[in-house]
């Protein structure tokens, strides 16, 4: 099972340095301990962290761009770039993220606290635009079907 042991961190970090800290830990040994060694092809061993399932080498930056616009498409109808992915990613944080203020700086790997409130104006934003729309609704004539 993958968790992180956050009682560990050291104490002097940051809590956005805490959530980066817990967060990325947590993703990279779950890939290494369950999913990289699925991704490993006996005939030719690699060293690389981040593995391709079509030839077991290392995965380029080109191709994780690739991935991201090809599967965005499919699921969402929408190709997008790599920077437009981190900047929903982070936006998504900041509206589902709860206790964690900072955890999109955290997915970011981005200390600089302008980028954290970017994203959550953005969100406070959305999540104004969504309570102004339910209650319209409220006030809607329905439909003399």
């Amino acid at each position: 099972m993958c968790t992180v042991d956050t009682d560990s961190l050291d104490a002097q970090l940051s809590k956005a340095q805490h959530e980066a800290v817990a967060v990325s830990g947590l993703a990279r040994r779950c890939y290494k301990e369950q999913y990289r060694p699925m991704l490993v092809w006996p005939d030719s061993p690699s060293s690389a962290l981040w593995l391709s399932s079509r030839h077991g080498g290392r995965i380029t930056d080109k191709y994780v761009a690739t991935l991201i616009g090809a599967t965005t498409l499919s699921t969402v109808g929408v190709k997008v770039s790599p920077h437009l992915f981190r900047t929903s990613a982070a936006s998504a944080a900041a509206i589902y993220g709860g206790e964690n203020p900072h955890l999109g700086s955290a997915i970011l790997h981005n200390a600089d606290p302008r980028v954290t409130l970017e994203h959550y104006n953005r969100a406070t934003s959305w999540s104004a635009a969504e309570s102004f729309r339910h209650v319209i609704r409220q006030y809607e004539k329905p439909d003399a079907d």
